[in-house]
C-alpha cells in the first residue's frame, strides 16, 4: 500500500474511534435530523400550495409551537396527575393480585404449583417489576438539567437545518469522494423520502391506536383513560415491544376493578392491534421501506445495547436509513458490480 492509502486508512480508523466515543451525541444529532425532516416536509407541502419558503417556514414553526404549547397546557397536566395516581396504585395492584392468586390456588389445590414457587412472592415480584418500569420511564423523561439541555440541543439543530437544508446537505456530500458525490446525493434523497414516509405513517398509526384505545377503555369504564391512551400511542413508536407493553397499564387498573375487565382489555387491545396491522398499516405505510420482522427485532436489540432506551426508540428510523444505504451503496454500487 502507498503512503497516502495508509494515511487514509489511519484517518478512517481514527474517525471510527471518535464516532464511537461520541455515539450518544450522534444519536441526538440523528433525532434532530428526523425532526428537521418532518418539519421540512410540512414546509415543502406549503410551498407546493404556492407559498414562498420564508413564509412557509414561519407558518410551520408558529403552527408547531402553538400545537406543542397547547399540548403541554391542556394534556400534560391531567396526564401527569393520572400517571401519579397509577403509580400510587401499584401496591394495591400487588395486594389484589395476591388475593386473586391465593383464591385461585385454594380452589385449584394444585400441589406442584405451590412447590414450584411461592404464591406470596409472585404478586410482590410483579408489583416491583411494574414500579421499576415506571421509575425507569419517568427518570428517562424527567432527568432535569440534562434532559432539558438535550431537548434544546435537538430543537436548535433541527431549526438550523430547517432554515438552510441545502447548505448542510452540501457539507455532508463533501465527506464523500468527488466521484461518488452525485450518487450519494441520490441516496440521501431516498433516505429523506423513506424517513419522511415512516414518520408520517407512524404518527398516523399512533394517533389511531391512541384514539381507539381511549374510546374502548372509556366504554369499558377503565379509570385513567388519558394515561392509557397516550401511553398506547407513544409506545407504538417502538415496534414489537411497545404494543405489548402498552396493555400492561390498563390491565393493572382492570385488576383493581373487576376480573371480567381483564379479559375485556386483552380482547380490546388484540382487536386494535390486528386492525392496525392488517388494515391501517398496509394503507399508510405503502411507501415505507419494508423491513422483515426478524430484522426489526435484531435492530432493536442492537441499538438498545449500544444507545440504551433512546436507541430502542429510534431503532426503526435508524434501520430504515441504514437499509437504504446498504442496498444502494453496498449491494448495487459495490457487490453487484464486483468483477
Amino acid at each position: 500500500m502507498k503512503l497516502s492509502q495508509w494515511l487514509g486508512l489511519a484517518c478512517l480508523a481514527m474517525a471510527a474511534y471518535v464516532a464511537w466515543e461520541i455515539r450518544q451525541l450522534l444519536l441526538l444529532l440523528f433525532l434532530a435530523i428526523v425532526l428537521s425532516t418532518a418539519l421540512n416536509r410540512l414546509v415543502k407541502q406549503l410551498q407546493a400550495w404556492g407559498i414562498k419558503r420564508p413564509l412557509a417556514l414561519a407558518i410551520t414553526l408558529i403552527t408547531v409551537t402553538v400545537a406543542v404549547a397547547l399540548f403541554f397546557l391542556l394534556v400534560i397536566p391531567p396526564f401527569w396527575e393520572q400517571l401519579q395516581i397509577l403509580i400510587g396504585s401499584l401496591p394495591k395492584v400487588g395486594d389484589r393480585l395476591e388475593g386473586l392468586f391465593e383464591d385461585w390456588h385454594d380452589r385449584a389445590e394444585v400441589q406442584f404449583f405451590s412447590q414450584a414457587f411461592s404464591v406470596d412472592d409472585l404478586p410482590a415480584s410483579l408489583s416491583a417489576l411494574g414500579a421499576n418500569a415506571f421509575s425507569s420511564l419517568i427518570s428517562f423523561f424527567s432527568n432535569s438539567v440534562t434532559a432539558v439541555l438535550q431537548i434544546l440541543f435537538i430543537l436548535a439543530i433541527a431549526v438550523m437545518m430547517l432554515f438552510s437544508p441545502q447548505a448542510y446537505r452540501q457539507g455532508t456530500l463533501k465527506l464523500f469522494p468527488s466521484f461518488y458525490r452525485r450518487r450519494a446525493d441520490e441516496i440521501l434523497t431516498q433516505s429523506e423520502s423513506s424517513l419522511g414516509n415512516w414518520l408520517t405513517g407512524i404518527v398516523i398509526n399512533s394517533f389511531f391506536i391512541a384514539s381507539l384505545s381511549g374510546i374502548g377503555l372509556w366504554i369499558l369504564q377503565i379509570k385513567l383513560v388519558l394515561v392509557h391512551a397516550l401511553m398506547a400511542g407513544i409506545l407504538n413508536f417502538i415496534p414489537n415491544i411497545g404494543p405489548a407493553a402498552s396493555v400492561v397499564f390498563p390491565l393493572m387498573i382492570a385488576v383493581l376493578d373487576a376480573p371480567w375487565k381483564i379479559i375485556a382489555v386483552l380482547i380490546l387491545y388484540f382487536l386494535i392491534q390486528n386492525v392496525e396491522s392488517y388494515w391501517l398499516t398496509p394503507i399508510v405505510m405503502a411507501k415505507q421501506v419494508s423491513l422483515l420482522p426478524a430484522v426489526t427485532l435484531i435492530a432493536q436489540l442492537f441499538f438498545a445495547s449500544i444507545f440504551g432506551l433512546l436507541g430502542l426508540i429510534l431503532a426503526l428510523p435508524l434501520t430504515v436509513v441504514l437499509k437504504i444505504w446498504i442496498e444502494e451503496a453496498l449491494f448495487k454500487d459495490l457487490l453487484d458490480n464486483w468483477q
